[in-house]
């Protein structure tokens, strides 16, 4: 099975719901301060899933983040069709891993 990068933002999302669905099931409610599982329309915890999330790991439309993954994507690790952060994939990807690979391809060319 061949799977594009571009494909790797709905992958992410599942993945962040199969962890926190482990960890409800183990009993685990908070990591740090943060609800381990927010989701909703403004979702705020450390697995947070929704249209505005805000967490550790953040899946939605507009989520931030250290891994987020979403249309707008902001964090340490970024996937999103505009992602921000040192190392983004999307579209309009702004980061240090987007850049070294435009630059290195510049270069091969």
């Amino acid at each position: 099975m061949d799977i594009g990068w571009q494909d790797s933002g709905g992958i992410v999302a599942l993945g962040l719901l199969a962890i926190a669905l482990v960890l409800t099931l183990a009993g685990v409610e908070t990591i740090a301060g943060y609800e381990v599982l927010s989701a909703g329309q403004s979702a705020f915890g450390f697995l947070a899933a929704g249209n505005f999330s805000l967490g550790v790991l953040s899946a939605g439309i507009f989520s931030v983040g250290i891994f987020s993954a979403g249309v707008f994507a902001v964090g340490i690790f970024s996937i999103g069709i505009f992602a921000v952060g040192p190392f983004a994939l999307g579209i309009y990807a702004i980061g240090f891993y987007a850049a070294q690979r435009y630059v290195t391809s510049a270069e091969e060319s």
